[in-house]
């Protein structure tokens, strides 16, 4: 009965969203941005490997929530980003959060793009494709917020996975993100079995 009412709730959630940029939204949005590396997790753990993690706002006129553009890649090729993204923040209430995940056709043309505002200004909506069932919803927190996707509603083929749960924690300094595939009988087949991966964030 508890699954089946977060169930509606989930697919209510997007009229209720405000499009719009407050005070609340920003806060997170400042957040979030940055640059992050997993270096010192993987030193204190070989099972965890070190990745870079680039998260830049674009599209600052727009007013319909926050826009970010997102890389992640092994330090060892930064070059070849193993995942490519843009997200698109807006606000449920001034503690409630929804992080619409989307792809970039042609995306390899704008690798490298986090360091690169010229590239990333030829950048267009068009080109973007929704990623359906895998919005992560962000709760405030105390000094952070914490968020996630929908159990089984986030599908992925990799690996033999079904599907794909996203589990966020974010603060001032850090993020810990935890990215799992699961199969059709719910055993994980690909991801960080111990705990997320926990980004620490350069200064800005």
């Amino acid at each position: 009965m508890i699954r089946a009412i977060l169930f509606l709730a989930t697919i209510a959630l997007p009229a209720l969203i405000q499009a719009q940029r407050t005070r609340a939204l920003e806060q997170l949005a400042y957040t979030m941005a940055g640059s992050y590396t997993s270096a010192e997790q993987a030193k204190s753990d070989t099972s965890y490997f070190e990745i870079e993690l680039e998260m830049v706002r674009i599209w600052p006129k727009r007013r319909d929530g926050a826009w970010f553009y997102v890389e992640q890649a092994t330090a060892a090729s930064k070059e070849k980003p193993y995942r490519q993204r843009v997200y698109h923040l807006r606000e449920v209430n001034d503690s409630t959060f929804v992080s619409r995940i989307l792809t970039i056709k042609g995306g390899a043309a704008f690798y490298g793009g986090y360091q690169d505002p010229v590239k990333l200004a030829s950048l267009s909506p068009d080109s973007l494709v929704a990623l359906e069932g895998c919005d992560i919803t962000l709760q405030r927190r105390g000094q952070g917020y914490v968020g996630s996707t929908v159990e089984g509603r986030c599908p992925s083929t990799r690996e033999g996975a079904s599907y794909t749960t996203s589990e966020v924690t974010l603060y001032a300094d850090r993020m810990i993100s935890w990215d799992r595939g699961w199969d059709l009988k719910g055993k994980q087949v690909w991801g960080a079995v111990k705990g997320g991966y926990v980004f620490v964030k350069r200064r800005r």
